[in-house]
């Protein structure tokens, strides 16, 4: 299993809880950080891409959005949001 562990300010945290509601995508472990399953998020893409036909306004990209667009590795299995 491959994890790419990244560490983010409490109001990047907070703001990616909001922006990512499927617990298959997104959820919270034990401790608090926010663990991202890569292979769910990247059918979650594909989903807002569909979508964003109906909705103009949707965010193709939720977590680059707010992490930067260089710094997710989806060679990994899961995202830990520390």
């Amino acid at each position: 299993m491959s994890i790419q562990e990244i560490s983010l300010a409490n109001n990047q945290k907070k703001r990616l809880a909001k922006a990512v509601k499927d617990q298959a995508v997104l959820f919270a472990d034990d401790n608090g950080d926010l663990v991202v399953n890569v292979a769910n998020y990247k059918a979650l893409k594909k989903e807002l891409i569909v979508a964003k036909a109906i909705k103009p306004g949707i965010e193709l990209t939720p977590i680059e959005a707010i992490v930067g667009e260089d710094v997710l590795d989806f060679s990994s299995e899961y995202f830990v949001f520390s």
